[in-house]
């Protein structure tokens, strides 16, 4: 089966309607890994089109609680939290209630585990090889996709007990890089960010993953930032996050 997985679309149609398109029907699935919503202008429109996919698998991330009252937003940065409160409001009852039912990973899928941060805690950041240590240590499974960093790649667990560094180098323009995997290791795979990269890319980025070849096809494309940039100052978000959609970071 090959799998289209998403993560950290953070309330931005035409970074997810992009990627969509350049999809197409090259998939068999779909799985999302949390923080479908924040930061961004288009809360209902990306939920409805998440929820429209019918994902095999979805696990909750903690912009998701926040901005559906799991949480209280208390631990966000003030810019972060001034957008979970805004889409708070503009949700509608249907897709608060959705965002407060998704499950908390790790979630099994196939051959391999989906989580929003890490294997510990939903809300941890893997960003160093020590915090993905910790992750391989808690599970059997060998491949785990993860997000909420925001940065595509992963890291890998050899035999040797060496832990590898992903860094995925994508082509301009709409473009993929592939990622063989050696079925003698473990991995923890991040997608990227649909809707607010941190890598210093901007185009929207995503995976898909086939379980009959053991590939991972890491994907980068542009999209028309200045239309999401746009509704986000006419909605009154702060200026901070509109002007990092330009910069992927």
């Amino acid at each position: 089966m090959r799998y289209l997985i998403l993560s950290d679309v953070h309330s931005n149609l035409a970074g997810l309607e992009a990627a969509l398109k350049i999809a197409g029907e090259r998939f068999d699935a779909v799985v999302c890994l949390g923080d479908i919503v924040g930061y961004g202008p288009d809360a209902n429109e990306v939920t409805d089109r998440v929820r429209a996919l019918k994902p095999v698998a979805v696990v909750r991330g903690n912009h998701d609680k926040a901005c559906c009252g799991i949480t209280d937003a208390s631990d966000f940065t003030a810019n972060a939290r001034t957008a979970a409160l805004w889409t708070r409001d503009v949700l509608t009852a249907e897709n608060l209630n959705y965002l407060r039912e998704l499950e908390q990973g790790p979630k099994p899928v196939g051959d391999y585990q989906i989580v929003h941060g890490s294997v510990r805690d939903e809300d941890e950041y893997v960003f160093h090889p020590r915090e993905a240590l910790e992750s391989f240590a808690l599970t059997e499974v060998p491949i785990t996709f993860f997000g909420h960093t925001h940065m595509q790649g992963g890291f890998v667990l050899r035999d040797t007990n060496r832990i590898q560094v992903l860094r995925v180098a994508v082509g301009e323009g709409a473009n993929a890089a592939t990622l063989e995997l050696d079925p003698k290791a473990k991995y923890l795979i991040n997608p990227g960010s649909i809707g607010q990269p941190r890598d210093g890319d901007p185009r929207a980025g995503f995976c898909f993953y086939d379980d009959h070849t053991h590939a991972v096809e890491y994907w980068r494309l542009p999209y028309t930032i200045a239309v999401t940039q746009k509704k986000m100052k006419e909605a009154g978000l702060p200026q901070p996050l509109i002007d990092r959609l330009a910069l992927g970071r």
